[in-house]
């Protein structure tokens, strides 16, 4: 007998259909599956077979055939495991095959017949939204399938729960939409009163939050690099309802821990180490999956040590630096995938670090410096608006007991500035100054001649690329939000371009 279930596979973040052909035959006892598995989907027939016994159904030892549907797309995961388990009672006579049609299924099986949480929920509750289906999921995926409003999701414990569903013996709970509770003034681990002294990098990452600016930090160790990086999220508006239903579907996708924070709208701090391949930084692999500039889209990417990672790495992000998202293309699958992140970079001025620190004396030849910042292309550089070299802090600094100014209160004024941005930018498919785009600089971007002047000044002395040209700009146009300025005053320009370190050839 042959019997046909509903179920969903997954291409980047996105949910698409798979068909999944149940047959049961006389014959050898063998159990086939076809349709392109991964090595996870193999053994889900031991799996299946042990959790099916254990939940008191008892199948003859015939030839079954399993077929993934469409048969040219590569299948993956353990997330097969129930409706490969439904299809064989079906096929054997346990299920009304007659209501199979109203249903789909996604979920793993452990060998008692229970049902464990699994991957990429929400895009499939996004998926059979549009379909008169009802999804039967596991019920530890509840809370996150409540996010999709508009679909119908019933949760089951196991898989005899599953059948007796089928069968009308049971009804089991469905799922209601739940709005994702947005939290505008969250508490977060770092906050920006705790960081001693450093004026004036403070101000540019309070510049760099309201306008999506990139950030270089250049200073010697323990100048705090690290610890303003990890204060930058606090500073941040909260998620957007979007923002957060597609920050959620890229963590589903990978099984990420951190999903739990996203739902109170806490943008994501990603932190890689320079150690990491470009597969995993920006995603990719035989079978194309979210790498860590996605996992850090709406929030923060902070690369320590930048000058330590491979060339070709940092190479790999000049594309989603500029356009928001990654586009990976494979022989068999193309996917494309969202990373519009706050790129937050920090390295040391000279191999040793102690370039123009006052304590310590350098160690390091010109020749090693130059090589240093030569690990940085300028691409990549020209691509960063903001490059900020960080002084140490004295020790009257870190004795002080004033307490500086807290993330809260920076957060409003970011918060304000960022509502001026949406007024200005409504109906475009940007809403940040640091987004927009080269074409439209002039239109929104206007200032005085004399403040042109002031920058020409700066480009021929500075010898910037066009696109530093425009980096400078868009800074300047934050900087005159936050001052609440209509057009670009002098002194918007010349604070941005002395937010371009390295420009200036410091190092001889």
């Amino acid at each position: 007998m042959l019997a046909k279930i509903n179920s969903a596979s997954f291409l980047g973040i996105d949910a698409y259909p798979v068909t999944i052909e149940v047959d049961v035959a006389h014959g050898l006892p063998q159990i086939t599956i076809v349709g392109l598995p991964d090595q996870v989907v193999k053994e889900s027939k031991e799996r299946v077979r042990a959790a099916i016994r254990n939940s008191g159904y008892e199948i003859p030892s015939q030839r079954v055939t399993i077929n993934l549907a469409p048969a040219d797309t590569k299948k993956e995961g353990p997330l097969f495991d129930l409706p490969i388990a439904i299809g064989w009672l079906a096929a054997s006579g346990y299920i009304q095959r007659n209501a199979l049609e109203q249903f789909a299924f996604l979920g793993e099986l452990a060998l008692d017949g229970s049902l464990k949480p699994t991957k990429g929920i929400l895009a499939a509750a996004l998926l059979f939204r549009e379909t008169p289906r009802t999804l039967i999921i596991p019920k530890e995926n509840c809370e996150e399938a409540s996010l999709a409003e508009g679909s119908s999701v019933e949760c089951a414990a196991s898989l005899k729960d599953a059948v007796d569903r089928l069968n009308g013996k049971r009804a089991l709970e469905r799922v209601r939409y739940k709005a994702p509770r947005i939290e505008a003034d969250g508490a977060y681990e770092n906050d920006w009163k705790d960081v001693r002294g450093q004026k004036l990098a403070k101000r540019a990452f309070e510049v760099a939050a309201s306008g999506g600016h990139n950030l270089l930090l250049i200073g010697s160790p323990g100048a705090g690099k690290t610890l303003m990086a990890k204060c930058l999220p606090s500073i941040l508006p909260p998620a957007t309802l979007e923002e957060l239903l597609t920050t959620i579907r890229i963590y589903s996708i990978t099984y990420s821990a951190q999903i739990n924070n996203l739902r109170l709208g806490k943008r994501p701090f990603r932190a890689p180490h320079h150690s990491i391949s470009t597969a995993g930084l920006v995603g990719g692999g035989s079978f194309p999956r979210p790498g860590e500039i996605s996992l850090a889209h709406s929030g923060v990417l902070f690369l320590d040590e930048l000058a330590e990672y491979r060339r070709d790495t940092l190479e790999a992000l000049r594309g989603p630096l500029e356009d928001g998202h990654i586009q990976i293309s494979r022989a068999r699958a193309g996917v494309w995938l969202p990373a519009r992140f706050l790129l937050v970079a920090a390295m040391n001025p000279c191999p040793c670090g102690y370039l123009f620190d006052r304590r310590k004396k350098c160690r390091c030849s010109m020749g090693e410096i130059r090589r240093y910042h030569s690990r940085i292309s300028g691409p990549i550089l020209d691509r960063i608006d903001i490059h900020l070299e960080i002084p140490a802090i004295g020790y009257e600094e870190i004795r002080s007991t004033t307490e500086a100014e807290s993330s809260n209160s920076i957060r409003q004024r970011v918060v304000h500035t960022r509502q001026i941005q949406r007024d200005r930018y409504k109906g475009k498919s940007f809403l940040t100054n640091g987004a927009l785009p080269a074409r439209l600089i002039q239109t929104y971007c206007r200032a005085s001649e004399s403040t042109l002047k002031l920058l020409d000044h700066a480009m021929q002395g500075l010898h910037l690329s066009a696109r530093a040209f425009h980096r400078i700009l868009k800074v300047a146009r934050t900087i005159a939000d936050l001052a609440e300025s209509e057009t670009i005053q002098e002194e918007h320009i010349a604070e941005a371009i002395q937010y371009r370190t390295l420009d200036r050839n410091w190092f001889g």
